[in-house]
């Protein structure tokens, strides 16, 4: 069955990877602007990392018949050097423009500190000015509740953010509800040793009926995997999902939310 890969960080895959994607049915990719596994030194390895995602990582996808697409950002991991942030979001319009981006992220709090929040708080300005759609990183589990209402709350003080042109991601049991029943989008996240398990991920979608929720790999430089999504859809099978129910949430709902952007045709 064909789904999307709707938050997957290619620059750190293999060519290989690609190929495996594909063949497990893999139709298109959405590549948010993320950590590089160290902290860049400047806004130019920035302004590379951009034509990277924008112009290089297409090419590599499309070689085995997927759509690349990306989202731009400076990552809450390298918020707190206010300056390189300030400079790195200048060269953030320049590049709207082009035919991948889907909009900003992604962005959101590691730390919930006070730097990250002013910077999340600056790029969601950007979306607001340039009428982007938002994809948000929540921090990891010690702090997520509390970050998570932080982005809500912060969020919610933009007039013109619609929050269905939200996504929240890395929900899990203990914030879905609080992202949902605020009117934004949510995002589950697999990965093997932690956020969400393909179990756990089919508990959260049988409780809210699969409603503005998507799943996805977030794979990256650490350990993830690249066929999360897939393997997922083969657990929701052998529960009694039907292929209508795993579409809906494989397909249609990363497709619904990206179509808002104007660039997604699938």
């Amino acid at each position: 069955m064909q789904y999307i890969e709707p938050h997957g960080h290619m620059v750190s895959r293999v060519t290989d990877d690609y190929e495996r994607m594909a063949i497990a049915g893999c139709e298109a990719i959405c590549e948010p602007a993320f950590w590089a596994g160290f902290d860049r030194a400047s806004a130019q390895g920035f302004y590379d990392y951009f034509r990277q995602i924008t112009e290089y990582e297409p090419k590599r996808a499309a070689r085995f018949g997927i759509r690349h697409y990306c989202w731009l950002c400076i990552n809450p991991k390298e918020a707190e050097d206010m300056q390189l942030a300030e400079e790195v979001m200048d060269l953030i319009p320049q590049f709207l423009d082009r035919p991948g981006v889907l909009g900003i992220g992604e962005i959101g709090l590691n730390k919930n500190s006070r730097n990250e929040l002013r910077i999340f708080e600056k790029h969601v300005q950007i979306a607001q000015d340039h009428g982007q759609l938002i994809l948000v990183h929540t921090p990891h589990l010690e702090d997520k509740l509390k970050g998570t209402r932080l982005i809500v709350d912060a969020l919610k003080n933009f007039s013109g953010i619609d929050p269905s042109r939200v996504i929240i991601d890395h929900v899990e049991e203990h914030t879905i509800d609080h992202v949902l029943d605020q009117g934004f989008w949510a995002g589950i996240t697999l990965y093997p040793e932690s956020k969400a398990t393909p179990a756990r991920a089919i508990d959260m979608f049988e409780s809210r009926q699969g409603e503005r929720i998507w799943m996805n790999s977030a794979c990256d430089w650490g350990v993830s995997d690249p066929l999360a999504v897939p393997k997922t859809m083969q657990s929701m099978r052998l529960r009694g999902w039907s292929d209508e129910m795993v579409r809906k949430v494989a397909w249609e709902n990363p497709a619904t939310f990206m179509r808002q952007s104007g660039k997604f045709p699938l």
